[in-house]
This record gives C-alpha cells, sequence and structure tokens, in this order.
C-alpha cells in the first residue's frame, strides 16, 4: 500500500533521529560537556527540556496512533514548534561555546535526517487531515514499542535538563572567591581544561585582565565570550608585557592511551616544555610577576601502601607519574630565583561537574557499579571549586609559598568510594573490577585506576584553610 510505505519510510527515519539524538546526548551533553553541571548553559538546557519533552509526545503519539482530521494540524503545529525550538537551540549553542567539528557534523546529520523525516510525515499529515477528526490505532509491531522506549528516554531527559536549570536559577551563581580582591593582569595556561575553564570565568567575572595561552584560540575566545585574550604561542608576547600572576595549568590528560614511549613524551613534552618555554620568556620580561602557580599531581609521590601517610615533606616515589610531577615541578623552579613568589598544586583526583567524576558516575547511574580491584587503594581526591579556592586564597595570602597537597582531609579506600556513590545515586553496588586484564591492556597507566596513595594536606590545615568540601559524602551531595 503506498500510504503505508510512507509512513514505514517516515517511522524508520524516526527510529535513526531517536538513536542520533541519544548519542548526541549521551556522548556530547554529558560526557564531554558536563551541560546540566554549566551555570551559562541554563537558557540551552531549558531550551532542551522543552525540546525533549515534545519529543517524548511526538514519539508515544506516532508509535500508536494515527492522526486524523484536526488531530493531524495540531501535530503539524506540534512539529513547527519543535523547529523553532531547533533553531533557537543552534543560535544559543553558537552564542555560548565553539561546538567541536564531530558535535557539529551530529547536528547536520540530525538536521537532514529530520528534515527528510519532516517531509514524508507531513505528506501523511496531509492525507489524514482529509479524514473525520480522531485518534486511530496503528501497529509497527516492534517498531511501535521501539519508539516506545525513546519516548520514556528522551522525556526523562528532558526532565533531567529541566531540573537542572530550575536547579541554577534556584541557587543563583555561586560566590566568586576572586571578588573584592585587588585587581590582577593574569597570565593562564591551560585555560580551556576542566579546572582553566571555570578559572579564567571566574577571574573576568570579578573584573580581572586575563591572557589565556591555549591550542585553538578560537575555542577559547567563544568559551570566554571574547572578554579574555586568546594566544597561540608565547611567541606573541612581548617582553614589556605585564603581567602580576602566572597560572600555569598547561598538560594533556595523563587518563588516555597506554602509556608507550611516544605517549610518555607527549605527556613530558605538553607540561615540561610550556613550562620551559614560560620560564624562557620570564627571563626576558622587563617586568617580574609577583605570584607563580604552578600545577603537579600527588603523583609525585608514586605508588604508596595505603597505611602510608603522605605530607609535603614525604619523599618523591618511583615511576613514570613521579617522574612527570617531579620534572614539571623542577621546570617551573627557576621562577623562584627570579624573585617570583611560587605556590605549587600537587592536586589529588579532582571532583566536579564533569572532569573524572562524571566516568566513574555513570556504571553506577546504570546499575553496574562496584569496586576496582581488592578495592583497598586510597583515593586522595578534592572538589574543584577547593582548588580555585586555594588559588583564590594565592592571590591575597603573601604567606603560602611552596608546594601544598591539594587534597580533602577525607581520603578514602577504592571500596568506600563505590558504597559512597552507590548510596548517594540509591544503586546497587555490587560489579567487581579485577585488576588483571586491566593491567595487562594498559600497562603501567593501569595504577591510576588500581594504586594510590594516601595524601594529607597538612601545609593548608596549617594555614589555615578550611574546605568547602571536607568529605566525599559533602562532594557527591554537590555533584552527584
Amino acid at each position: 500500500m503506498p500510504d503505508f510505505s510512507l509512513l514505514d519510510w517516515a517511522v524508520a527515519l524516526l527510529i535513526a533521529q531517536a538513536m542520533l539524538g541519544a548519542l548526541d546526548t549521551i556522548y556530547h551533553h554529558e560526557l564531554t560537556v558536563a551541560l546540566p553541571y554549566r551555570h551559562g548553559a541554563r537558557l540551552e538546557l531549558s531550551i532542551h527540556a522543552m525540546r525533549s519533552c515534545f519529543y517524548g509526545i511526538l514519539f508515544m503519539g506516532m508509535a500508536h496512533l494515527a492522526f486524523h482530521g484536526t488531530w493531524a494540524i495540531v501535530i503539524a503545529a506540534l512539529f513547527a514548534l519543535e523547529i523553532c525550538l531547533t533553531l533557537w537551540d543552534f543560535v544559543v549553542e553558537d552564542r555560548t561555546r565553539k561546538l567541536p567539528a564531530i558535535e557539529r557534523i551530529m547536528h547536520t546529520v540530525l538536521a537532514v535526517n529530520g528534515g527528510a523525516f519532516f517531509a514524508l510525515y507531513g505528506v501523511q499529515l496531509a492525507q489524514w487531515s482529509d479524514l473525520p477528526t480522531g485518534l486511530v490505532a496503528i501497529d509497527f509491531g516492534w517498531r511501535g514499542w521501539l519508539l516506545t522506549l525513546f519516548a520514556v528516554g528522551v522525556t526523562a531527559s528532558g526532565i533531567r535538563d529541566g531540573l537542572a536549570a530550575l536547579r541554577m536559577q534556584r541557587e543563583g551563581k555561586p560566590a566568586n572567591p576572586f571578588g573584592g580582591g585587588a585587581y590582577k593582569r593574569v597570565l593562564v595556561t591551560g585555560g580551556t581544561g576542566f579546572i582553566g575553564e571555570t578559572l579564567v570565568n571566574q577571574l573576568l567575572d570579578a573584573g580581572h585582565t586575563v591572557s589565556v595561552l591555549a591550542r585553538d584560540p578560537l575555542k577559547a575566545a567563544y568559551l570566554f565570550d571574547g572578554r579574555a585574550r586568546c594566544l597561540r604561542s608565547l611567541s606573541k608576547l612581548g617582553h614589556r608585557e605585564t603581567f602580576d600572576v602566572i597560572i600555569n595549568l598547561a598538560g594533556a590528560p595523563v587518563a588516555g592511551p597506554r602509556w608507550s614511549a611516544k605517549r610518555q613524551a607527549q605527556l613530558l613534552a605538553s607540561r615540561v616544555n610550556t613550562t620551559e618555554a614560560l620560564i624562557a620568556w620570564l627571563k626576558n620580561s622587563r617586568h617580574t610577576p609577583e605570584l607563580w602557580i604552578q600545577a603537579s599531581a600527588i603523583g609525585f609521590y608514586g605508588v604508596r601502601d595505603a597505611s602510608q601517610t603522605l605530607d609535603e615533606n614525604a619523599s618523591m616515589g618511583d615511576g613514570f607519574m613521579s617522574e612527570l610531577c617531579s620534572r614539571w615541578e623542577a621546570a617551573a623552579q627557576p621562577a623562584v630565583a627570579l624573585g617570583v613568589r611560587q605556590v605549587v598544586m600537587r592536586l589529588g583526583v579532582v571532583f566536579g561537574p564533569g572532569g573524572a567524576l562524571l566516568p566513574l558516575l555513570i556504571p553506577f547511574r546504570l546499575g553496574f557499579g562496584g569496586r576496582m580491584g581488592d578495592g583497598q587503594q586510597i583515593m586522595s581526591w578534592v572538589h574543584r571549586d577547593d582548588v580555585i579556592q586555594v588559588i583564590a586564597r594565592a592571590f591575597n595570602d603573601s604567606s603560602l609559598s611552596g608546594t601544598y597537597n591539594v587534597v580533602a582531609p577525607d581520603a578514602i579506600s577504592q571500596a568506600m568510594f563505590a558504597d559512597s556513590v552507590g548510596k548517594a545515586l540509591k544503586r546497587p553496588v555490587w560489579l567487581h573490577i579485577p585488576a588483571a586484564p586491566v593491567r595487562a591492556l594498559a600497562g603501567e597507566m593501569a595504577q591510576l585506576f588500581f594504586d594510590g596513595q594516601r595524601v594529607v594536606p597538612k601545609r593548608l590545615s596549617e594555614a589555615g584553610y578550611t574546605f568547602r568540601y571536607p568529605t566525599l559524602d559533602a562532594a557527591l551531595r554537590d555533584l552527584a
């Protein structure tokens, strides 16, 4: 039958649209950008919530019903409204963030597929509009039930985005730790990273002048709405440039491909080479900054037994992570001889909206959470807000100098982490990920997941710093 064939193709395109949309939402909006946790994305989340709820209604209706007469006109009007919301969403996305190429490609494919669906289903609606008004049951078999499943999923996604937008509106913007202090001219490397993006936005919001050294200056310009000066290389800086503070966060993520000799060289170059270039520029600069904030990591201490408590006086450990952190810190050390106060932050695993916590939570949200290895390895972690608070404290407190372990006081075992996440998300904790096969596949990089060290923030505590999130339960209440 011609009509059934037309409708059959429309339903196939709709299923394809639902699958592509789910992939786009999970990979880009949730995993890559973590939109539900970005205060700047409140309008985008509100639009997504409306669109998703519309999709839920449409998917559910089209899965089981034919729309005759006036109902065909109503559905056509909903389609028109959805198209307007989509166009509005495109405008908002382009205004607030530069989409990566893969997300732009995905959106183009969705637009082409969606256009084809609207054309086919629109013809069907036009034919149905001449019939007496009514809702007529229609059976698409397994495809109808698949669309029903998509309807539930997209509606749940819309409700989640809507609640996130309402939470942001209710809470408002968090207090800016850089507000009220003396005006600073700041140079930031790694400013588009997990810590750097939030840091730069808060500095800009507080009225400071920020220059960002970034591999993709255009992306950085989008991220900061053109408010920051974005540079591809230090060669763009003259020796007359004046900066009060340098914050060096640049470094490729350590979690990723196996640590082959080539990968190790890349990780070292992204940190050490950038830092050495900064030092070379500083030596020729006519103005010496007051402060240099240097990122490092607790990987400096290497893999240690859970019974050992490590403060800033603990010795360097063994292995690639120890070498990476040691060489990174050593590359920045010449700044001290040039009269710059230096604060080195040995960071634990940084939890925040997105970042390292997000992939750790996904298995728990899906009901497959559990411990990794024997679960006895110690996780020394810190909330991103506390990292930025420590940086702000260093801006205004000249007594802060030297190396600090930037970790929460509540170091826990990986098994305790799994139990706490399960309770926070109300999910079962039952899966055990054995260490041996992962170590065989990932090599030394598996240390990030199956080994650890019990690190304490001794010097921060002595300086009187009070953590906003001293316990994992407090951090999970904010982030999970």
